[in-house]
C-alpha cells in the first residue's frame, strides 16, 4: 500500500513541476516571497532584542533558533500542503470532490496532497542554513543534531493535522476564505514560544488546540533534554488529533452534497 501511495504522490509532484515550469515569473516571485518572509520573521525578533537582553528564559540565539525551526516547518508546509487548503473549498463548492471520492486511494490523501509547490521547495536551502547556523551558535549536542530532522517532521505532522481539522469545516460553510484566514492565524500563534502567553491562553493553546506544542515541544527538548514534557504532549496530541481528523472527515463527507445530487 505504501508503494502505491508513493507512486501516486510521485505523479502528483511531476505534474506540479510541469505546471510550475510553464509560469516562470510566478515561480520566481514565489521564491522571493518566501525569502522575504524568512527575512521579516528573523528581523522582527532581532529588532526586539535590540532593546531587551532576553525574552523569558531565552537569549537572542535561542529565540532565533526557535524561529529558524519554525521556518523549517513552514518550508515543508508551504511546499507540500499549503496550496491544497485553498483548493478544498473549490472541490466542495463545484462538486469536483466527486472525482476525488471515486479514486482508489483515501480521499484525505488526494484532497490535501494533490498540489505540490516546487518554488517553495528550493527555499529549503535557506531555511536549513539558518537552522544549522543558529544551532552551531548554541553548540547543540550531537544527539540533538541527530534528532532534529525527526523533530521537524513530527512538528510538521501535528501542524498539518490541526489545520486539516479546521479545514474540514468547509463542508458545512462551503466558502473557504474565512476558514483559511483562521487557519493562518493559528499559524501565527504557533510561531511564538509558549512562555510568552498568559497562563489561561497557554493552557488553551497547549491542550484544547495544541498549536503551541508544534514548536515549543521539540525546541525546548533539543535545547535541554530534561525538558521533555511538551514533547511527549506533542506526540500524544498527534495521535489523538489524527483520530479526530479521521472522524470529522467522515462526518464532512456525509454532509457533502455531490454535484449529481
Amino acid at each position: 500500500m505504501f508503494k502505491h501511495y508513493f507512486e501516486v504522490y510521485k505523479k502528483f509532484v511531476e505534474t506540479c513541476f510541469t505546471q510550475a515550469s510553464s509560469f516562470r515569473l510566478s515561480f520566481a516571485l514565489l521564491i522571493i516571497m518566501d525569502l522575504f518572509f524568512y527575512f521579516s520573521a528573523l528581523a522582527s525578533v532581532t529588532f526586539i532584542f535590540d532593546y531587551v537582553p532576553a525574552i523569558g528564559p531565552w537569549s537572542k540565539d535561542k529565540f532565533l533558533f526557535f524561529v529558524s525551526f519554525m521556518l523549517a516547518v513552514n518550508h515543508l508546509h508551504m511546499t507540500i500542503v499549503s496550496e491544497n487548503f485553498w483548493e478544498l473549498s473549490l472541490l466542495i463548492r463545484t462538486g469536483q470532490m466527486d472525482f476525488v471520492l471515486l479514486k482508489p486511494i483515501h480521499s484525505l490523501f488526494t484532497s490535501f496532497f494533490r498540489h505540490f509547490r516546487p518554488a517553495s521547495m528550493l527555499n529549503g536551502i535557506a531555511a536549513w542554513t539558518l537552522l544549522i547556523y543558529y544551532g552551531i551558535k548554541l553548540d547543540l549536542a550531537a544527539l540533538s543534531w541527530v534528532l532534529l530532522p525527526s523533530m521537524i517532521l513530527t512538528a510538521f505532522a501535528l501542524n498539518v493535522v490541526i489545520e486539516m481539522i479546521v479545514a474540514v469545516s468547509m463542508f458545512w460553510i462551503v466558502e473557504g476564505l474565512g476558514i483559511n484566514f483562521l487557519r493562518m492565524q493559528f499559524q501565527q500563534l504557533s510561531r511564538w514560544p509558549d512562555f510568552i502567553y498568559g497562563n489561561i491562553t497557554r493552557r488553551v493553546l497547549t491542550i484544547a488546540m495544541p498549536i503551541l506544542l508544534i514548536g515549543s515541544g521539540p525546541v525546548r527538548f533539543l535545547l535541554d533534554w530534561k525538558d521533555y514534557q511538551l514533547l511527549l504532549g506533542m506526540i500524544v496530541a498527534l495521535v489523538v488529533f489524527f483520530k479526530i481528523l479521521l472522524w470529522v472527515w467522515d462526518l464532512g463527507l456525509k454532509k457533502y452534497d455531490s454535484a449529481s445530487s
